[in-house]
C-alpha cells in the first residue's frame, strides 16, 4: 500500500513501467467553471460543492492537456492487457475516448453508475441527475481480466456514499466503497496492483485492502490525503482485529 501526496503526473513518473494491473480513478470532470455559471441550488445544499471547490476549475485547454499527459503515463505504467476504468461526465466521453485512442487504449464500453437515492436539485426546472458515466479501456489488446460470475451489465446501481464512509472527512464527489470494490474484483485478480492517481478521500484504497489487492494512490490535496490515510488505517485495523 503506497499513498502519495503530490501531483499525479509527477508521481506517476516514479512508478515502474508495466507494473499496474488496473487504473481505477475519478479525475476532475472539467465542469467547475461550467457549473458555477449555471442556475443551481447545489452550492446552497452542499458546502463542498465541486463547482466552487477550486480543484475542478481548469479551462478546457488546460484540462485536455492534463488528460493527455495522464493517458500517456497510464500507457507506460499499465501492463499489456491492463485495464483503465475512468469515471467521467457524459459530456466528456467523446473527448476522453479520442485522447485514449492516441495512446494505444482499446475502447471497450461506456457504462453508468445509477444512484438509487440521488440528491434533488431544482426539481421544478429539470430532471434530477441520478447517473454518472464510467469508461472502460484495455491497453494494447482487445480484452483483459474480466472475472464475470454471471450476467454483467453495463450499469451498476447503489446509493450515494453513506455517512459512515465520510466520518473522517467528505469529498464532494466521493464514490461508495461498494462501487470501487465491484470493479476491482471484476477487472483484477487477487494480489494484483491497482492505481488511483486522483485518489481523493481514498475509496479505491479502502476497496483494494478489502479485496486483497496491492494499491498505489496519489492525491494532490493534503486535506484529502490525510483523510485517505485515516480511512486506510481504520480498515487495516478492522481487518487485523475484526472490530
Amino acid at each position: 500500500m503506497i499513498l502519495q501526496n503530490g501531483d499525479c503526473l509527477s508521481e506517476m513518473k516514479k512508478i515502474k513501467s508495466e507494473s499496474i494491473d488496473l487504473i481505477l480513478t475519478d479525475p476532475p470532470y472539467n465542469l467547475g467553471l461550467f457549473m458555477s455559471k449555471r442556475q443551481t441550488n447545489l452550492k446552497k445544499m452542499r458546502d463542498n460543492f465541486f463547482g466552487s471547490a477550486g480543484w475542478d476549475d481548469l479551462d478546457t485547454e488546460e484540462w485536455t492537456e492534463m488528460m493527455e499527459h495522464f493517458f500517456e503515463e497510464s500507457k507506460r505504467v499499465l501492463k499489456i492487457g491492463g485495464t483503465l476504468l475512468i469515471f467521467m461526465s457524459v459530456i466528456k466521453v467523446e473527448t476522453i475516448i479520442k485522447i485514449a485512442a492516441k495512446y494505444g487504449f482499446y475502447y471497450k464500453t461506456t457504462g453508468i453508475w445509477h444512484k438509487t437515492n440521488p440528491m434533488p436539485r431544482n426539481m421544478n426546472l429539470h430532471f434530477v441527475n441520478s447517473n454518472e458515466c464510467w469508461i472502460y479501456f484495455i491497453k494494447d489488446k482487445k480484452t483483459g481480466v474480466f472475472n464475470n460470475v454471471g450476467l454483467e451489465l453495463d450499469y451498476i446501481e447503489s446509493s450515494v456514499t453513506p455517512k459512515a464512509e465520510k466520518r473522517h472527512g467528505a469529498h464532494p464527489t466521493q464514490k461508495p466503497v461498494f462501487i470501487m470494490k465491484h470493479f476491482i474484483e471484476l477487472l483484477t485478480n487477487e494480489g494484483g496492483t491497482v492505481l488511483d492517481p486522483f485518489m481523493g478521500s481514498g475509496t479505491t484504497a479502502v476497496a483494494s485492502v478489502l479485496t486483497h489487492r496491492k494499491f498505489i494512490g496519489i492525491e494532490l490535496s493534503e486535506e484529502y490525503y490525510e483523510v485517505s490515510k485515516k480511512r486506510v488505517e481504520e480498515v487495516y485495523e478492522k481487518t487485523l482485529f475484526g472490530s
